[in-house]
Formats: C-alpha cells, structure tokens, sequence
C-alpha cells in the first residue's frame, strides 16, 4: 500500500466511488466536479491509499489553512476507507502520511471534524492520538 496525491481528472474518477462511500448525497461524476471546483478555487487537496492493483483503499480530502485559534494547520474535511478494506491498515497508513504531510508544510496541527453517530470512526481516531478538544456548532439552513 501507498498513499498518492490526486493530480488530474482520471484520479478523481479512480477515487470517487470510495468518496461517495463517505458522501453518498454524490454521484461519482458530480462529486469529481465538485472536487475539481474546490481543488483549483479552495486548496482542496485529495490523497489515495492505493494497493499493488491501484485500486482505491482510502481516501482524504483536505486543505492547509491558518487560523487564530490553531495556527498552520491542515484540516481533513473529508476520510474514508472503503468499506470492503476496513481494519486493513490503509486507514493507519492515510492518517499516518497526513500527519508527515503536514509537517513537512510546517503545519503545527492536524484537525478533523466526525459525525457524532460515527462510534467506529471515533475509536480509530482516538487510538491514532486524536482528542476531543472542542464542539463543532453550526447553522446547516442559512
């Protein structure tokens, strides 16, 4: 296994149906569009755990960012293993070269949000050194 950056449209093609796992609100076509949208407007950037086949085991997307409150961080707005290759080690690896990733870009943290219905999701994050350290709150009809 190893994790590789997105760069052009046929990746985004390759890893979105693992995403839509995460994002099931997408359609594979809509989603590589929105992806590409917030790759060239946003800093969106995608990482892929792939096996010796190339075939998709995980993905993340994320952004490097600076704020008041965290400093350079990067912020991992979306992460996903393929239901099929969970408990396998791609997750590890994924959270693993983000981790690298961001130091390597001088970030200082790394950040991620997680539905609170997502237990599973929770104890992963937990054993690879994540802490609860705030409450997300937010207004989703504007």
């Amino acid at each position: 296994m190893r994790v590789v950056l997105a760069q052009n449209d046929s990746d985004l093609q390759k890893l979105a149906p693992v995403m839509c796992q995460l994002r099931p609100h997408f359609e594979p076509e809509a989603l590589v569009r929105q992806a590409r949208q917030q790759m060239e407007q946003e800093g969106y950037h995608l990482a892929m755990v792939v096996d010796d086949n190339e075939a998709v085991l995980c993905v993340a997307g994320f952004v490097i960012q600076r704020k008041l409150a965290w400093g350079k961080h990067l912020y991992v707005d979306d992460l996903v293993t393929d239901e099929q290759q969970r408990s396998t080690g791609a997750g590890a690896l994924m959270i693993e070269w983000l981790s690298d990733y961001a130091r390597e870009q001088g970030c200082e943290q790394l950040h991620l949000d997680s539905g609170v219905q997502r237990f599973a999701a929770h104890r992963f994050y937990f054993r690879h050194g994540f802490v609860i350290n705030s409450h997300h709150f937010a207004i989703t009809e504007l």
